[in-house]
């Protein structure tokens, strides 16, 4: 469990960078499967490449001049990754965030190939989610050494205190908040292989281009307490409704106590 110390730090910067948590052997493991993931994935354009409009053609995202790629739901292709979401490690930290009861809302790969990995915007994640309360927590974990220069992430202190108005990219899927970050005020959280980070829901963050020679290799876990609920548009009225998260076995509950 997270000392009271590391609880408030979380609690006023909105991240808590803890380093090195896996062993190599599990780290090894995890990058053997990732790797064979994302080769068939690329085969059989089972994935997305987020530094390029949404497409089916599968050599269009292979081919794109960048690549920032993404696996969804590694937990429903492997059961390594399935595994890793009830990680003792790992939920104690989140038991401290959030509480006792956790919920998985979603996990994903995130892939930056060396050479032409692509930058991740300035963002909030809430920003897509739309959940209310705005609570949830990630954990974002690292199969690679990653510092500034093969894309690590830069966070902002403090900004997940209200959430920030975003613009749709025009050659992306992403969303951005553009200049409105000060990006002078961030801080750049480097990572051994086998480290975690956590972050609030609403605190901005991005992640840098790749041109190195080594890859980046992220995994991402979303927790929410159960009963989290989203917001959504009507998109016959316009009217701004409420509806629970939805639950099926692919989001479990990762741990409860009575």
């Amino acid at each position: 469990m997270l000392t009271t110390s590391q609880i408030t730090s979380f609690l006023d910067d909105g991240f808590l960078p803890i380093g090195k948590l896996l062993d190599d052997d599990l780290v090894e493991q995890l990058r053997d499967e990732y790797d064979h993931l994302f080769s068939e994935a690329r085969e059989e354009g089972r994935y997305r490449n987020l530094a390029i409009l949404d497409t089916d053609d599968v050599d269009e995202k292979r081919d794109a001049e960048g690549q920032m790629l993404q696996i969804m739901q590694m937990c429903e292709r492997s059961i390594l990754y399935r595994r890793l979401l009830y990680d003792d490690r790992i939920l104690d930290i989140v038991e401290s965030l959030i509480g006792p009861n956790i919920q998985l809302f979603h996990d994903q790969a995130l892939f930056k190939p060396a050479h032409y990995g692509e930058a991740v915007f300035w963002h909030q994640d809430n920003s897509y989610w739309k959940c209310v309360p705005a609570n949830l927590v990630s954990c974002w974990l690292t199969l690679d050494d990653v510092d500034v220069s093969n894309g690590a992430m830069h966070v902002l202190p403090g900004s997940h205190r209200a959430p920030v108005e975003h613009d749709r990219t025009e050659s992306t899927p992403l969303l951005d908040v553009g200049e409105s970050v000060n990006a002078d005020q961030a801080e750049v959280i480097d990572l051994p292989a086998g480290g975690v980070t956590f972050h609030h829901c609403q605190t901005l963050h991005y992640t840098s281009p790749n041109k190195t020679d080594r890859q980046r290799r992220a995994f991402a876990i979303h927790f929410m307490s159960p009963g989290t609920i989203r917001t959504r548009t009507d998109a016959d009225t316009g009217d701004q409704l409420t509806e629970p998260m939805p639950i099926s076995y692919s989001r479990p509950l990762l741990r409860a106590r009575m």
